[in-house]
């Protein structure tokens, strides 16, 4: 079982445009950077209404395949209005990292209150599948913890200028071994092994 963290990122390092909300998760011009979800002919075989480029449609959906088990943060959960009470991937359940109760918290839901707490019940639900991380600061909470084992980037060619940047402050320098590039119209998958 690996922890994984994939996340579209424009070239400026934003995964979100400036001033995300609720009624603007992805923030302003944020959406372009999950255009390659819809600008190929090739359906995705895990996420319905996908449409990706052949290249992309293989990695995502090897990469998706894997999961057995989600992880998100609170502001990902609330600018997502709960996944309407899911998970953001069909198959696999979520797990909520959040100090704050989660209201609208399901049976396919799980809250945790600290990254190591959230890793062990996201292990717990994903068997011997893999973790994925959503969201920056569930990111950043696994990297400092020594937690997270990969690292994608799905490198968008948009400056957005601004927005939710992909790394927080990290307390350290941390050593990354590239393992895989994959290059996709209007994309970039770069895969990274952390290595300390």
């Amino acid at each position: 079982m690996s922890v994984v963290s994939g996340l579209a990122v424009s070239v400026d390092g934003y995964v979100t445009g400036p001033d995300p909300s609720p009624d603007q998760a992805l923030g302003r011009g944020g959406q372009r950077l999950f255009d390659w979800y819809f600008d190929g002919d090739v359906p995705s075989q895990v996420f319905e209404g996908f449409r990706l480029s052949e290249p992309s449609q293989r990695f995502f959906d090897a990469l998706a395949g894997r999961l057995g088990a989600v992880i998100c943060g609170r502001t990902t959960y609330d600018h997502s209005s709960g996944f309407g009470g899911g998970s953001p991937h069909p198959s696999a359940p979520l797990v909520v990292l959040t100090h704050r109760p989660v209201p609208e918290a399901s049976e396919h839901q799980t809250v945790a209150h600290g990254i190591e707490e959230a890793i062990a019940r996201a292990a717990e639900l994903a068997g011997d599948r893999d973790i994925g991380l959503m969201g920056t600061g569930v990111t950043a909470a696994a990297l400092e913890a020594g937690l997270l084992d990969e690292i994608t980037l799905h490198q968008v060619p948009v400056l957005l200028g601004g927005g939710t940047p992909y790394f927080h402050a990290l307390p350290a320098a941390r050593s990354l071994e590239r393992v895989g590039v994959v290059e996709a119209p209007g994309v970039t998958h770069l895969t990274f092994r952390v290595v300390s």
